[in-house]
């Protein structure tokens, strides 16, 4: 992401810049597809369980067939797109502008209040920027499922976190995980910490060796373009 004030100031500097956008989506899609499971099984729970060595068998939820919305269909949404087909899961992307070339059925952001009333999970997989902050307020977490069940791995200005702690208490959302928050470190005294309900991982869904090497293979290409003088490849050009 280039939402960091850093990347304004290079950038009015004149400085050229370049992401490492899609090197880090393998791994982050199945960060979320973990997460989508691990919620639907319960699997915060049983681990407490484990801790304190009770044996409480219970009933856990199929993810097969349950309704999955992934709202930024870039190189991250369209893999968590890809891995919910193959686990049974209907699937509804959100971009900007639908291509046509997406591996699930897609809809424009115009549409975001119709697709939160249809979810069972949430993925939210979209750059920061002044039109997707706060993208998810109160009266968004409302138009949303009773049970339903949220995965951020984008941004955590993209939600409002008061909202979501509130409507996590009062039991309107099934869970949450979380990768991002709107203050990172998470500070101790955040409620989400002792959430049972929340899964809280702290911003490390990409950081895996082959996406640490995909970043490095990234840059050594963009940098011979450069000295070429050809397009570099990932350039922020908005």
């Amino acid at each position: 992401g280039v939402d960091h004030p850093v990347f304004a100031m290079v950038r009015d500097r004149g400085v050229r810049l370049t992401t490492a956008s899609g090197a880090a989506a393998i791994p982050i899609a199945h960060h979320v597809v973990l997460c989508v499971l691990a919620l639907a099984h319960d699997l915060p729970g049983f681990l407490r369980d484990q801790q304190q060595k009770m044996w409480r068998p219970r009933g856990i939820d199929d993810v097969e067939h349950r309704t999955l919305g992934v709202v930024g269909m870039g190189p991250i949404g369209t893999e968590v797109a890809r891995l919910g087909v193959q686990f049974g899961m209907s699937v509804v992307g959100m971009r900007r502008s639908v291509s046509g070339a997406e591996p699930c059925e897609t809809w424009t952001f115009e549409r975001l209040d119709e697709l939160l009333g249809r979810v069972d999970d949430l993925v939210l997989a979209v750059p920061l920027t002044t039109e997707t902050r706060g993208m998810l307020g109160d009266r968004e977490l409302r138009l949303l499922r009773p049970g339903a069940r949220i995965v951020n791995v984008g941004r955590g200005e993209l939600i409002d976190e008061p909202a979501l702690v509130e409507h996590l208490r009062s039991g309107h959302l099934g869970g949450a995980a979380l990768d991002v928050f709107t203050t990172e470190p998470l500070p101790p005294e955040s409620p989400l910490w002792e959430m049972t309900n929340v899964i809280v991982t702290p911003h490390t869904s990409g950081e895996t060796r082959l996406a640490s090497l995909r970043t490095e293979e990234l840059f050594v290409d963009n940098l011979g373009r450069w000295v070429r003088g050809e397009p570099l490849r990932n350039e922020v050009t908005t």
